[in-house]
């Protein structure tokens, strides 16, 4: 299906690998021209064709900066997100100090904040659109380390609110939350994925096999990104046009309440 996004322009932070590079790739396959930020600039994203911005945008200023940069575009994706790797990930609340939960929220939800406040006046004159991905942890917070999901469960009531106020003046946002997709953050040695096996006294093999089934998950897999970035085009295109204000869950039916 055409989504009719070409000659459009877009803007995707985290971009450099697992969703956020799937959703460049989609988008530019499209014919859209992004802008592409990411901390890393990595091959693979350069292979893209994308616009490659270095930013790191969990600072006060960096996604001003990258917006400025890029100029008006069509369409912001937020999908910049993580910081739910590594050691004591899976230690429960007393474990996480003021730092911590600073550096979660500002990553996984005053980045989007930022991005979209800087972004807003040339979306509003041009009748743009916003995918923030939030996860399905959002929902599920006890699932995940605690300054994350509680980060996403804001990002995505956020975008509730967003949707409400500047959807009359012409702004679709909508939220995406995935659940486990095969990424860093669950196939990384040194990932939260091998963290929490390590926790439970398994191999991360041995975790990954039986995430799908422990999590519920009717689909017996784990997510690909390219799904996700499918879902992001959609919602980014014309064919989507009285989507607003929704949070879609590509979870592999993990999440069973209605």
């Amino acid at each position: 299906m055409d989504m009719g996004l070409a000659g459009r322009r877009a803007v995707v932070t985290g971009a450099s690998r697992g969703i956020g590079l799937a959703i460049v790739e989609a988008l530019t396959a499209e014919g859209m021209h992004v802008v592409a930020a990411a901390r890393t600039v990595t091959p693979e994203l350069e292979k893209t064709g994308a616009e490659c911005v270095p930013a790191d945008l969990s600072t006060p200023g960096g996604p001003a900066a990258l917006i400025e940069r890029a100029g008006a575009v069509d369409l912001l994706v937020n999908n910049v997100g993580g910081g739910d790797g590594g050691e004591g990930q899976t230690d429960g609340f007393l474990a996480f100090d003021d730092e911590q939960w600073r550096r979660s929220f500002d990553l996984n939800f005053l980045s989007a904040v930022r991005a979209t406040r800087a972004a807003l006046p040339g979306l509003v004159e041009r009748g743009g659109t916003i995918v923030n991905i939030s996860s399905s942890g959002a929902r599920t917070p006890h699932a995940g380390p605690v300054t994350y999901t509680t980060a996403k469960a804001a990002l995505t009531a956020f975008g509730k609110a967003i949707a409400e106020e500047f959807g009359p003046q012409g702004v679709r946002i909508n939220t995406v939350s995935p659940g486990p997709v095969r990424t860093a953050l669950w196939e990384d040695p040194a990932g939260y994925g091998a963290g929490l096996a390590a926790s439970m006294g398994l191999e991360l093999p041995q975790l990954l096999a039986g995430l799908p089934a422990a999590m519920g998950m009717t689909t017996g897999r784990l997510i690909e990104p390219h799904e996700v970035a499918a879902l992001v085009a959609y919602l980014a295109s014309p064919h989507a046009a009285s989507v607003s204000g929704a949070d879609v869950l590509i979870d592999g039916g993990a999440i069973k309440t209605v």
